[in-house]
């Protein structure tokens, strides 16, 4: 029975908030998503970034068949106790050889601790959608995208971007809104998969999280009043609940690919499905 743990680098406050929210934290959701994929795995949730977190051996990472790094609020650019004991946990995870996947936050994480370079980005952020991603040279053969076609919308909500790619990465998607939208990275003995989008969400997290940063939203121009992101979220939660609503896929402007639960977590299943290629 294959035993995944996942690390979620939100703080404790920060936990909290998305439970109200969303009834479960980064981890937690992370956790049900994959237990759907796989009925019977085993995941433990840990909180690198806290105080109380305990470190973990080469020994005890390699009980794990994988690490999953989730989304998070965290500025992985800011030089915060908090920040730094996650980025040595990713070196930890680096150094034990086990393969990672992680998305949003999660990709961040592995390109500072890699050597890459991360920043706020200069524009705007990217919220509910993004828009037209498409796979580079390297990432039309790559596994991580098995079945996505040439250009695909993906769940998304983040204000910081890769700025510079660490050596041993390989670029393999982007969009107009941000230049490294999906990445492989080599270091250590370890192999992380990673994307800035969100395939683990479920449309109404993607729609709560939307609604709980209207006023964001608004100052950063991507809507002209708060009452315009709730309809826009209700659209989305709407989808959530008929994914293949003509009317609602047209109105937001989106096909399966996002609409779709199972395509959706197209790169999540590349990952998995590859476990054992990964672990060498």
């Amino acid at each position: 029975m294959p035993h995944y743990l996942i690390a979620q680098s939100e703080l404790p406050e920060e936990r909290e908030a998305r439970r109200r929210r969303a009834g479960k934290s980064s981890g937690e959701t992370y956790a049900a998503t994959l237990e759907q994929m796989q009925p019977g795995i085993k995941t433990t949730i840990v909180s690198p970034a806290d105080d109380a977190a305990s470190g973990f051996s080469n020994d005890k990472l390699a009980a794990f068949d994988a690490v999953f790094l989730t989304g998070s609020p965290m500025h992985v650019y800011d030089d915060s106790s908090e920040v730094r004991r996650q980025l040595d946990f990713m070196l930890r995870v680096f150094a034990a050889g086990i393969p990672s996947f992680g998305s949003c936050a999660g990709l961040q994480i592995a390109v500072a601790a890699a050597g890459g370079q991360v920043r706020k980005m200069p524009e705007r952020m990217e919220a509910g959608i993004a828009r037209r991603i498409t796979p580079t040279d390297a990432g039309r053969s790559h596994p991580l995208l098995a079945g996505r076609p040439s250009s695909w919308d993906a769940p998304a909500i983040h204000g910081d971007e890769v700025e510079e790619l660490p050596p041993g990465a390989t670029l393999l998607a982007g969009n107009a809104v941000t230049w490294v939208q999906a990445a492989e990275i080599r270091f250590d003995r370890g192999v992380f998969w990673g994307v800035q989008y969100h395939p683990e969400l479920a449309l109404r997290e993607i729609a709560l999280a939307i609604a709980a940063q209207a006023g964001d939203l608004v100052e950063a121009g991507l809507a002209n009043r708060e009452e315009d992101v709730k309809a826009w979220s209700d659209d989305l939660d709407a989808l959530y609940e008929a994914p293949d609503d003509r009317a609602l896929r047209w109105r937001l402007g989106v096909d399966g690919e996002f609409a779709e639960e199972r395509l959706r977590r197209r790169e999540l299943a590349n990952f998995l499905s590859n476990l054992r290629m990964l672990r060498g």
